[in-house]
């Protein structure tokens, strides 16, 4: 578990770990969505029926059909209890001395039943002090049936993984927050670094279309200098969430903040004339907010004849190019290089000139 990059990669580690301690032919791990009422499986481990994926996209159960994650753990923690471990058993579902002593629970036994199982151990998994989900570990029918010690194994071994899990989600918070421009929810500059390098790779492998889409939002200072900071603020935000939402027209792009009053987006795949129609919507929505005064946007494509792209320094001059004339024209448009002349296109020649020793363009070419 301590090895896992994702949430999903340490509930499968867990769910491995227990199936091969407990002996079973099958586990899995399942969180509790308690704003939706659903146990929600994560992953499933070991001999799968033919409804169960190892990642199921949508594979939930009612929480009331299992009010043992909730009833349970809340009953008998109000009386100074801790969380222990319980065990189904298709062939004998009323046995006495069923192990962990909770209530006969229709849906697992008849669960165990359609899916050819015959007993089962079920483990509370416990973050923070609350009910985060369950460790589920089954046997086959006709092998020996859990009892009261597996039920206390089981328990320790949940114990266990909540631990890594809970390691795994702090580190995958980190990571998130280390990419994500924290006053919009953005991606930021160290985020679209790592997937335009990764994109150009595509491109320089597979042909794939890689387009950059670069925004500076006008009026920002002015909004700072007459309003105060935390109306600038407000505008980034906006500005943010309107990027966004024009960025989600096109599959699997990037929104991201590079800093200050610099946005982007990256898109890879869709065609240069796509991105292009976007960054008209982009540009007219800008337009319509109730502070500042829009945004000057220009874009560089992979797709658009511009010379070959070997680096993220050269798509980026390219963009921060356009950019500039669009700003220095106060076009309500996105000026695109290459769209006059491709090479000999202004844009493309003013990218591809030396770096500037003054103006504003150094600012902008410092990549």
């Amino acid at each position: 578990m301590a090895a896992a990059h994702t949430p999903c990669e340490s509930a499968r580690a867990a769910a491995l770990g227990a199936q091969r301690a407990l002996d079973g032919s099958f586990a899995a791990v399942s969180q509790w969505e308690r704003e939706l009422g659903k146990l929600r499986v994560l992953v499933n481990v070991g001999e799968l029926a033919e409804d169960e994926q190892e990642f199921p996209a949508d594979e939930s159960y009612p929480v009331h059909e299992f009010p043992e994650i909730v009833g349970f753990l809340h009953e008998r923690w109000a009386g100074g209890g801790e969380p222990s471990g319980w065990v189904e058993s298709a062939e004998e579902p009323y046995a006495a001395d069923r192990a962990g002593g909770g209530r006969y629970n229709h849906q697992r036994v008849a669960a165990l039943r359609r899916r050819g199982r015959g007993c089962c151990v079920v483990a509370p998994i416990v973050l923070d002090g609350r009910a985060w989900g369950e460790l589920y570990v089954a046997r086959r029918l006709g092998e020996p049936a859990f009892a009261r010690p597996d039920a206390d194994f089981a328990t320790v071994l949940a114990a266990v993984a909540a631990a890594g899990i809970a390691q795994t989600e702090r580190l995958a918070e980190a990571r998130r927050l280390a990419f994500t421009d924290a006053l919009t929810g953005l991606a930021n500059r160290r985020a679209v670094d790592r997937r335009l390098d990764e994109a150009l790779e595509l491109h320089r492998r597979d042909g794939a279309v890689v387009s950059l889409v670069v925004c500076d939002l006008n009026g920002l200072k002015a909004v700072n200098d007459s309003r105060g900071h935390a109306v600038g603020d407000r505008l980034l935000e906006r500005f943010g969430s309107v990027l966004s939402l024009c960025g989600a027209i096109l599959p699997g792009t990037l929104a991201a903040r590079l800093g200050g009053d610099e946005f982007c987006l990256l898109a890879v795949g869709p065609s240069a004339e796509e991105v292009v129609k976007v960054s008209g919507e982009l540009c007219a929505r800008a337009a319509e907010l109730d502070l500042g005064d829009g945004v000057a946007v220009g874009v560089a494509s992979t797709g658009d004849p511009i010379g070959p792209v070997y680096s993220a320094r050269r798509l980026f001059r390219l963009a921060d190019a356009a950019q500039y004339r669009a700003k220095a024209a106060r076009s309500g448009r996105p000026v695109v290089a290459g769209a006059h002349g491709g090479p000999d296109d202004p844009v493309v020649r003013l990218a591809d000139s030396p770096e500037p020793r003054q103006g504003p363009e150094r600012r902008r070419f410092r990549r």
